[in-house]
């Protein structure tokens, strides 16, 4: 049937009543255009009567002499004004005209679901003029004891081993950011400026879940008297999103104590200045204080990297609930709209995007370093949106496929591994960081398009088989920093300063979600072999440390015990060794620190407006 001959449904009527909305819009913009330029003293008829600025009726009680000059000034900023409004405008009608009708009905739908969200939380506010929420808290937040009494007795170990770390930190560094276990000393990273107490705000979900209340409480002291933000510091937005933020979040969802939920907030609008860039990507360090942002100088140009600013979604969405300021979830959906705008070559993300120009940098793709993050926010938003964010379901979906056509391969001796992308060309090597990748695929081969859940998951248990063997493979049996598959090498790392084992946590990640969906028990045996080989070469009279060199016959340590070890690695293996019930992934999803953050629940409509889904 020719398309003019169609009847159109009630859904094309609403799409066409939008196209013709915007297009009036914009030829009454035209026209306000025409009258500034056409009309005799029309500046001034338009800012006395679509403005009454403040200007103008100051200019009433000054007197006449200042009125010309005032009223040139305030005319100047009406044009800008009216210019800006008007560049965006088209900009706007350019987007919505190229979209599909479905993507456009999505838009609207979510926009009449902020409405709908600022209207629910005009209501009651506590004393910290925080929304008043009725706090019920998630199921799974605690577990129970294995039956089994081989994996009862290996959660034990594991808890023990938190206990351990805790301590120690407690005794010699307590206040400081992380612990130096080998001379026994606190030690502060550049990446939280002056802010303190990262380990305790890391580690006070791991602290909850494995039921170690006391140290809970002691902590959660800690926070309401000594955490403080007011510093003139600067610091790594993502670091103190994922860590802090992410971190007072989980205490919260887990505790109902109102004090992370007010700290939460507090660190996050102070984060809020870090969007002030002319795309709105945000710059990846923040002076707390002055409000001044900059990025990396090493970062291609003055660029901002993927991992980080892709790594805000879910804190930023979570922000906006428990707050009510819909200004949380409007930065992270706008780094989507810039995102969207960009041709993606062979529809891979490059690391780096300059915040001023909005285009890329040098064309570098990792599913490590600089990149890895992002692509689990992807996934993990239309999760945690109990599968409503369709654009974000369709973006990590549609990123994957590129990922598997450009960077996926097999090496000669069989191992799957992900390579990086640098201009075109190949290098055959793939870092720790990437082996979280085969949990997410895991995680989000259920919801695969086209029938593609088993060959997803046959892909996550190939990546989770090459992450193993780069740790069997070493004499420590901890794995390298980064592995090689070129050389006639495989899964092994060549260059002395990829051979490091800083405590991290993405193989063991990938064995707690791998073990989740099989069961397969070959998962709890490596994690458990990764259990051994920890407590032989890593614990020391004053904690956990890194090592230099997992090639060498014996450990040389690095002496720094990173937060990251109590609130990731020792959480997922204690997760390993529990049963499914225990932050079952149905109601929860981790952010990239390992922080367990509710499902927002569809709401029905006989939920009160204060009340938390």
């Amino acid at each position: 049937m020719p398309l003019s001959l169609e009847l159109p449904s009630p859904t094309s009527f609403r799409l066409t009543e939008k196209f013709i909305l915007l297009l009036v819009f914009s030829a009454f913009i035209t026209l306000c255009f025409g009258a500034i330029f056409f009309l005799p003293d029309s500046s001034k008829l338009l800012s006395g009567v679509f403005f009454h600025s403040s200007a103008v009726e100051t200019n009433t009680r000054t007197g006449t002499d200042s009125v010309s000059n005032i009223a040139i000034g305030t005319d100047e900023k009406i044009l800008a004004k009216i210019r800006k409004d008007h560049e965006k405008a088209l900009v706007e009608a350019k987007d919505t005209l190229q979209k599909r009708p479905d993507e456009i009905k999505q838009e609207i739908q979510n926009d009449k679901e902020k409405v709908s969200q600022e209207n629910r939380w005009k209501g009651a506010r506590n004393d910290n003029n925080l929304p008043v929420i009725e706090y019920v808290r998630p199921p799974g937040a605690t577990g129970h004891e294995p039956a089994d009494p081989e994996t009862k007795e290996r959660r034990a170990k594991i808890k023990e081993m938190m206990k351990f770390a805790w301590d120690s930190y407690k005794r010699y560094a307590w206040g400081s950011n992380e612990l130096r276990p080998v001379s026994k000393q606190g030690h502060s990273s550049n990446l939280f400026g002056s802010i303190k107490g990262a380990t305790i705000v890391d580690a006070l979900d791991t602290l909850y879940i494995m039921e170690m209340y006391e140290d809970f409480d002691m902590a959660t002291e800690w926070v309401e008297k000594n955490l403080d933000f007011n510093v003139n510091a600067e610091v790594s937005v993502f670091e103190v999103n994922i860590r802090f933020v992410g971190g007072l979040l989980s205490a919260y969802y887990l505790s109902g104590k109102e004090v992370f939920r007010k700290k939460a907030i507090e660190l996050g609008e102070k984060l809020l200045p870090a969007f002030k860039t002319p795309t709105g990507i945000p710059w990846a360090l923040l002076n707390l204080k002055s409000g001044i942002g900059r990025n990396w100088p090493w970062a291609s140009g003055g660029s901002s990297i993927l991992a980080e600013y892709g790594t805000l979604h879910l804190e930023f969405m979570h922000l906006s609930k428990l707050s009510g300021n819909p200004a949380f979830a409007e930065k992270v959906m706008n780094i989507r709209k810039v995102l969207n705008r960009l041709d993606k070559p062979q529809g891979l993300y490059p690391n780096y995007l300059n915040p001023n120009s909005g285009q890329w940098g040098q064309h570098h793709v990792s599913v490590g370093g600089l990149g890895d993050s992002f692509y689990e926010y992807l996934l993990k938003a239309w999760l945690m949106s109990d599968k409503t964010d369709d654009e974000g379901k369709k973006l990590y979906y549609d990123a994957l496929k590129a990922i598997e056509t450009s960077l996926i391969r097999k090496s000669s001796g069989g191992l799957t591994y992900i390579a990086e992308w640098k201009g075109g060309l190949l290098e055959h090597k793939m870092g720790h960081l990437t082996c979280f990748a085969g949990g997410m695929i895991a995680l989000g081969a259920d919801g695969a398009p086209e029938d593609q859940t088993g060959h997803q998951m046959e892909q996550a248990a190939e990546i989770a088989r090459t992450c193993h063997e780069s740790y069997a493979r070493t004499t420590l049996k901890l794995g390298p920093e980064a592995f090689r598959f070129d050389g006639g090498v495989e899964a092994i790392a060549t260059r002395q300063n990829e051979k490091y084992f800083i405590l991290r946590p993405e193989v063991i990640e990938t064995y707690m979600y791998m073990w989740r969906f099989t069961h397969d028990p070959k998962y709890r045996d490596w994690g458990w072999e990764a259990v051994q080989a920890l407590e032989k070469y890593c614990r020391v009279d004053g904690g956990y440390s890194g090592v230099r060199d997992v090639y060498a016959s014996s450990p040389n340590h690095d002496d720094v015990q990173q937060s990251f070890y109590l609130a990731e690695t020792l959480k997922y293996l204690y997760l390993l060794f529990s049963d499914d019930d225990h932050l079952p992934f149905d109601h929860w999803v981790f952010n990239t620190e390992a922080h367990p953050l509710p499902v927002i629940k569809k709401i029905p409509d006989t939920v009160k407006p204060h009340q938390l889904e």
